[in-house]
């Protein structure tokens, strides 16, 4: 795929991965379909198990941001190591991708937990579980939610 192709299919995963975050929330879920409509390498599987990964995991907050993760998951869907390669090494080349993904993502968005960037885009931090504490987050955050989710995936498109 020449370079001008990439780009393309880069803003139009993009721009999928904001409106399905707009429309039905779960980063990490939006990133992966956004992908695997895109360029592939995605299973339906994958996307499903990302589920749980929203809002730092559990909708704690305090692990890694969903988009964030959902874009680590990409880049190992076709880059990570299989189950029968184990004794094959470490695939320290996907490890490398992933640490640019997260060192791009910290330097984007000023931190990579959910907590992190609830703060940074509202200048506080919500109790997900609280449904009043839940939408006065989404009400806060605006689209920067949805911006984060389609940076990531534009970025991992253009690193596949």
């Amino acid at each position: 795929m020449n370079k001008i192709d990439k780009q393309q299919l880069a803003e139009q995963a993009s721009q999928q991965a904001f409106d399905d975050e707009i429309k039905y929330g779960c980063c990490p879920q939006c990133v992966l379909k956004a992908v695997q409509s895109t360029v592939g390498y995605v299973t339906d599987e994958t996307i499903k198990a990302s589920h749980g990964l929203s809002g730092g995991g559990g909708l704690m907050g305090l692990g890694a941001c969903g988009a964030l993760t959902g874009g680590l998951l990409a880049l190992s869907a076709k880059r990570g190591r299989d189950h029968d390669k184990f004794e094959k090494g470490k695939f320290v080349g996907n490890f490398r991708l992933g640490q640019e993904l997260v060192t791009r993502f910290q330097q984007e968005f000023g931190g990579v937990t959910c907590q992190e960037l609830q703060h940074k885009f509202t200048g506080q931090t919500y109790n997900m579980w609280d449904e009043a504490q839940y939408q006065a987050f989404s009400d806060a955050r605006g689209s920067q939610c949805a911006n984060a989710t389609a940076t990531v995936t534009k970025w991992v498109v253009e690193m596949l």
